[in-house]
């Protein structure tokens, strides 16, 4: 019995002994454990830039009154990272702060255009609405345009060929145009030239012929036509007023116009409807063309230049002008290659009247017959000019 009781307090004493031990070998620590199912506490904070706590923002400030005023620090205490006040003021063409003077950078403090919608473009900036325009409607209509007018024309001379002379030539010649004439339509259509060629190289260029020489060359090219487009333009606008006042008089409109244009000009019956010095497919040209289109072009032209004085040329006055330009130049074109068609290739002799002013009897007795027979009558004379008159009396003059 007393063996029994002494390994009973022998193996307590360990125990306890043990439990001492591991008691002063444990950490001190003045924290109290958190009871049972409690949440644990949040670490202490360390400094420097902290993460926001998702569960700290409100997902429904959206609801708040004047949410949608708020400022973007405002914003900022609800939703952080949220700087829609501050792109919404920016996207609102707002006008901010500029050193530089409103006389020379009007739009100095707008970063973003407001919004507008022009024709063919949905409600958008006034930037991407005018890139809409130019590469959805412009670009690609007004260059099927043109297209389909080369197309016309080709399948046009393929057919029917150039429009000959019926009776034989007489030798005998009449001015048609004086010297002066052809010196104002040269220049005119020098100048022409060169900006439509300019002008479809800048619009279509990275279409066809980009791809074939390369984007540095294709830049330095259209920025040395673009260079050339400046320039010819103010010629072009000069030779457009000399040769509507030169013209003016026989390009009013006759009775016999309308003649004319029932019949077609008799351009498919190969039989031509009598005309005047110019029939009414030329007048068309000259009130259409020169007049009507030409003050559209060249008016929005001196605007892209910045020619005209006393106007803010803010972007989007630079984007209407460009949309006006580029859409009456293209229908301009249109409309002139079919004269450049019919003053070249499209008709016989009636580049030599252009090139030296004089025409065959037989062709104008053909082509403009009531002109032709005013000239027989004595109303207008055969040699208007005195180059004219003098080679009248001499020599004849090779057409």
């Amino acid at each position: 019995m007393k063996q029994a009781m002494a390994a009973i307090v022998l193996v307590a004493s360990s125990v306890l002994a043990s439990a001492w031990a591991q008691s002063v070998a444990a950490p001190a620590t003045d924290a109290k454990a958190p009871p049972a199912g409690a949440a644990p506490a949040a670490p202490a904070a360390t400094g420097g830039i902290q993460g926001q706590n998702i569960f700290e923002v409100k997902p429904d400030a959206s609801s708040e009154p004047n949410y949608a005023s708020q400022t973007n620090a405002e914003r900022a205490k609800v939703q952080p990272g949220n700087n829609a006040p501050m792109w919404r003021q920016v996207n609102s063409g707002t006008a901010g702060y500029s050193s530089l003077p409103m006389r020379e950078a009007p739009e100095a403090g707008v970063l973003i255009q407001p919004f507008v919608q022009y024709p063919g473009s949905r409600l958008t900036n006034a930037g991407e609405a005018w890139r809409q325009v130019r590469n959805q409607w412009i670009i690609p209509y007004g260059g099927s345009l043109l297209l389909i007018v080369v197309v016309a024309i080709g399948l046009f001379y393929a057919t029917k060929g150039p429009m000959a002379l019926h009776g034989a030539k007489t030798g005998r010649v009449i001015e048609r145009f004086t010297y002066f004439e052809r010196a104002a339509h040269w220049v005119n259509a020098i100048a022409f030239s060169v900006l439509a060629i300019s002008g479809l190289v800048m619009a279509f260029g990275k279409f066809f012929l980009q791809p074939v020489i390369g984007g540095a060359l294709f830049g330095w090219l259209a920025y040395a036509l673009k260079t050339l487009h400046n320039f010819a333009g103010p010629l072009f606008a000069v030779s457009l007023v000399v040769v509507f006042f030169t013209f003016l008089r026989d390009n009013l409109p006759r009775r016999e116009d309308l003649t004319w244009l029932l019949k077609g000009g008799g351009m498919l019956s190969g039989r031509e409807v009598p005309s005047h010095r110019f029939n009414a497919g030329e007048k068309l040209v000259f009130w259409g063309g020169v007049f009507a289109l030409g003050i559209v072009v060249v008016g929005s032209g001196f605007m892209l230049d910045k020619l005209i004085p006393g106007i803010d040329y803010t972007r989007g006055v630079m984007q209407v002008s460009h949309m006006v330009h580029a859409t009456a130049t293209v229908l301009m074109m249109a409309l002139f290659l079919g004269h450049i068609y019919l003053g070249t290739i499209g008709m016989d002799d009636a580049y030599q009247g252009m090139k030296t002013g004089y025409v065959d009897e037989t062709w104008a007795r053909e082509h403009h017959e009531l002109w032709y027979d005013d000239i027989q009558a004595g109303r207008i004379p055969a040699q208007r000019s005195a180059e004219g008159a003098q080679a009248a009396g001499g020599a004849p003059v090779q057409v």
